[in-house]
């Protein structure tokens, strides 16, 4: 393999990798409510075609930031099997999904679902940054699990803490902990070594 040939290799797995940080992110900002991560998930002229919604990604994150406000309590969602086809500055990404999600119906009651399905995106760099340009989430699964009983106490029981939402998650402490690169902190930076 000559230069060129790894140098291109190099810039592939980097592309890949941004991808798939792209949906991570994606994830963490529709479980915790995190609005900044949501968005950045996204163009600012994305589109998504997401269950009833179906416009721009905006308008998305608008409308499943205030349901998840109202209505919502709980989701995790997993993804798995990410099938990256790389094309010049767009990439076609199919990643699969599953997601528990509680929520509360019209009369309050709670209620869970399990969904499994997949993410048909397609991609685009611009800036030297991958972000979804075109969503359309494909639903293979869903199976209404009914109405959890008791409380979280005593459903979680010792098993702490207990995920939060809207900044209240025990991920946001742990990236406050963390020293910027290149502090005074950083056992890696320049001064330290």
């Amino acid at each position: 393999m000559d230069r060129n040939e790894m140098n291109a290799t190099v810039v592939e797995l980097m592309d890949r990798e941004a991808i798939r940080e792209c949906m991570f992110r994606y994830c963490r900002g529709i479980d915790r409510q995190d609005e900044a991560a949501l968005r950045s998930a996204y163009w600012p002229d994305a589109t998504d075609r997401h269950g009833p919604y179906q416009g721009s990604a905006t308008g998305f994150v608008d409308w499943a930031l205030e349901k998840l406000r109202t209505q919502g309590e709980r989701s995790v969602h997993i993804v798995a099997n990410l099938s990256i086809t790389l094309r010049g500055m767009q990439a076609a990404v199919e990643t699969y999904f599953t997601a528990l999600q509680r929520d509360r119906d019209a009369q309050g009651i709670a209620r869970e679902v399990f969904l499994a399905g997949r993410y048909l995106d397609r991609f685009e760099k611009r800036d030297e940054e991958w972000r979804i340009a075109q969503r359309t989430v494909v639903y293979d699964w869903v199976r209404p699990l009914g109405t959890p009983e008791g409380s979280e106490a005593e459903r979680f029981g010792p098993r702490q803490p207990i995920g939060g939402v809207r900044g209240d998650d025990p991920v946001h402490a742990l990236l406050a902990a963390i020293q910027q690169p290149g502090s005074q902190d950083d056992p890696g930076s320049a001064r330290n070594l």
